[in-house]
């Protein structure tokens, strides 16, 4: 059972964004499946992977206005965390998952199963009870709602240079609102999520002059003389700002081929942070 948990842990996390809650439902599941009369049941992680995928959908639904300070964001995730039992090459990169936040549940699912478990429409099709044309129609549907939104999977750049951090870093230390303009996309969006306990001063923020003034000024209030640190969370790289020994804020970025932040995002919500400490 062990040698499954990992995967329907890696499986409940893409589609719902949230580890903590990932981990409560998965638990849930093997719970269940413990419980039932197992002797009739062929093959023991199929069973596990269709209940797990299922679940989330459920959760999803329930879950699916969340009322924050800010914009929701995912839950992101350090693989140098020792506690993390999800798998690395399966682990949605940190940029889609905000992207599939546009998607309904049952959407997110057949999108994640076929993108990033390869799995065939009639696969998935067994995993939700559907048809295998039905499983076509939401994943085309789920593809030209990210393509609207302009996501673009083989731009996405995960070994960003690190002299991109740094030089993000300084110029939002200095307060040099030019130099941070110089690093952003004219259309750039900056989304921050404080949670249930965080004001923010805004959900988000477009245009590169907007997103560079608001920065600087989230510097000069409230990050001041914090300490910082680089590191890579969902595959993208990340600046985190620490009050003690607690991340008090993390910058995610979503650099382009060019090496230009097109994304930003921030994420104040200590229930968030928490496990990236």
């Amino acid at each position: 059972m062990q040698e499954n948990y990992s995967r329907l842990l890696t499986y409940a996390y893409n589609i719902t964004g949230s580890y903590e809650d990932s981990q409560d439902l998965v638990q849930d599941v093997i719970e269940k499946y413990i419980s039932l009369d197992q002797s009739e049941i062929r093959n023991e992680t199929n069973f596990l992977i269709k209940s797990t995928v299922n679940h989330a959908i459920n959760f999803k639904n329930r879950h699916s206005k969340k009322m924050v300070y800010g914009e929701w964001l995912p839950e992101p995730i350090s693989f140098d965390n020792a506690e993390n039992k999800l798998i690395k090459e399966q682990t949605t990169r940190y940029t889609l998952l905000v992207l599939l936040e546009k998607l309904n549940a049952r959407e997110r699912a057949v999108y994640i199963l076929k993108e990033a478990f390869d799995y065939s429409h009639q696969e998935i099709a067994q995993i939700l009870d559907i048809s295998a044309e039905n499983s076509r129609k939401l994943l085309s549907r789920a593809s030209k709602q990210l393509q609207n939104i302009q996501y673009r999977p083989d731009h996405i750049n995960t070994s960003a240079d690190p002299n991109i951090l740094q030089q993000y870093q300084q110029a939002l230390s200095d307060g040099n609102i030019p130099k941070i303009e110089e690093l952003l996309l004219d259309d750039i969006r900056l989304s921050a999520d404080g949670g249930k306990r965080i004001r923010v001063i805004k959900a988000v923020e477009v245009g590169k002059s907007a997103a560079a003034q608001l920065l600087a000024y989230v510097q000069q209030q409230f990050l001041g003389n914090k300490p910082f640190s680089f590191h890579t969370f969902n595959h993208q790289p990340a600046v985190c700002f620490w009050q003690g020994d607690r991340i008090y804020n993390c910058h995610i970025l979503d650099i382009d081929a060019q090496g230009m932040i097109r994304e930003i995002y921030s994420i104040v919500d200590p229930e968030k942070l928490k496990r990236l400490q």
